[in-house]
């Protein structure tokens, strides 16, 4: 069955694009794009990740 209702998975994006990180987020609540603060494991340290387009 097809998931029901407003939750949407996203793609978080590191700054320089080299990692990426898949959530899901409340399209309704939510209408801006995302920021978290994420551990980027190849540079070893802590970086505002940001929503990014899906394929």
């Amino acid at each position: 069955m097809a998931k029901k209702g407003p939750r949407a998975t996203i793609k978080l994006v590191s700054p320089d694009g080299d990692h990426v990180y898949f959530s899901e987020k409340n399209s309704r609540n939510t209408t801006d794009k995302l920021k978290l603060k994420k551990f980027n494991p190849k540079k070893r340290v802590h970086e505002v990740y940001t929503e990014g387009k899906m394929k």
